[in-house]
């Protein structure tokens, strides 16, 4: 959040005042840039300002209205039924099998799993790595937004108008993920980072990711 300056007044002050005149609602969670992953969206408060500032918390009210699910009276807004999201502990189980598979082959990694928003279900990532549960978690938003494993986005995007054109910036595309579906019902991706490998880059990131999801594959029918 950039905080500006008006006469003396010290940032954090300014801060309270101007909460209290545009109102409590307002303070709500905003995605910090747009290469933030989904769930990367942080509060106007209690960070440092671009000027290296503390932003202070606000008042009781304020507070309260900031984790409140949205304002009095805001209309309901008709969803589309979601499938049943991949769980807690298949997605764990899925994300420790990519791990192992890539540590028997030498290759100590990091991966993630995401559900159909994109949004981290579990992360992990072996000591040894360099690799990042970020960068899989990257992979994973091109293998839900494309349907397909990454490593077929990387080689077609380049060439293809339609598909850049739905690229946004969360996503790294490389090797490395694969999509999960239950039936028809995309439910979210599982990816893999920092594998050394042979091959184009993420090769075997991929083949270990599919090695997690072909661990938990016969339990999501």
């Amino acid at each position: 959040m950039k905080t500006t300056m008006s006469g003396m007044l010290p940032a954090g002050i300014l801060l309270l005042a101007v909460c209290s005149v545009v109102g409590a609602a307002q303070l709500r969670e905003a995605i910090a840039s747009p290469r933030s992953l989904p769930t990367d969206t942080l509060p106007p408060f209690g960070m440092l300002d671009d000027s290296g500032k503390l932003i202070p918390v606000p008042d009781p009210k304020g507070l309260a209205a900031f984790a409140a699910p949205k304002p009095a009276g805001a209309p309901e807004i008709a969803k589309a039924p979601a499938p049943k999201p991949l769980s807690l502990e298949l997605a764990t189980e899925a994300v420790r099998a990519t791990l192992e598979t890539c540590s028997k082959l030498g290759f100590p990694i990091a991966a993630a799993v995401v559900d159909a928003q994109g949004k981290p279900v579990v992360m992990m990532a072996d000591p040894a790595t360099d690799g990042s549960v970020y960068v899989a978690a990257r992979k994973a938003s091109a293998a839900i937004e494309y349907r397909v494993p990454s490593s077929k986005v990387g080689a077609t995007i380049q060439g293809n108008p339609d598909m850049l054109a739905r690229m946004t910036p969360v996503m790294f595309i490389a090797g490395g993920a694969v999509p999960v579906w239950r039936g028809n019902d995309l439910i979210g991706a599982i990816a893999a980072s920092g594998a050394k490998g042979q091959g184009p880059i993420g090769t075997q990131d991929e083949a270990c990711a599919k090695a997690g999801l072909d661990s938990i594959a016969a339990r999501l029918r």
